[in-house]
């Protein structure tokens, strides 16, 4: 894993922070407090960075890239998922013919809820 501190260090985003969590399924375990971390092919946010979901503020509090076969259980259960079977099986049928391959390498954005 290597975890990226330093804005500075971070190349530049490949989307915007509006496209992070869009399935209707995920903005509600993150409204729920289920889903604290999300995986994409790009960096969709810096560090510091705020998405609104429904009303709701959810500060980006790291940005990191990962493998998919550094994946734990308890990385899927920040995902929203009980286990880390469910979370492929689920990213698999989001992404039809996509092979689930562990060298492939993700962005890790992890957010948490702004306290007001």
């Amino acid at each position: 894993m290597q975890n990226h501190a330093e804005h500075d260090a971070l190349p530049p985003k490949t989307c915007s922070i509006e496209r992070l969590v869009t399935l209707p399924a995920d903005v509600e375990k993150v409204l729920a407090g289920q889903k604290t971390a999300t995986r994409r092919n790009g960096r969709y946010a810096d560090v510091g960075e705020v998405m609104t979901l429904k009303g709701q503020d959810f500060v980006v509090e790291q940005v990191y890239t990962q493998t998919l076969g550094e994946l734990t259980e308890e990385h899927a259960k920040q995902e929203g998922y009980a286990s880390l079977e469910e979370y492929k099986q689920s990213i698999l049928s989001i992404h039809p013919g996509m092979p689930w391959v562990p060298t492939m390498r993700v962005w890790v954005h992890e957010f948490n809820l702004v306290q007001k």
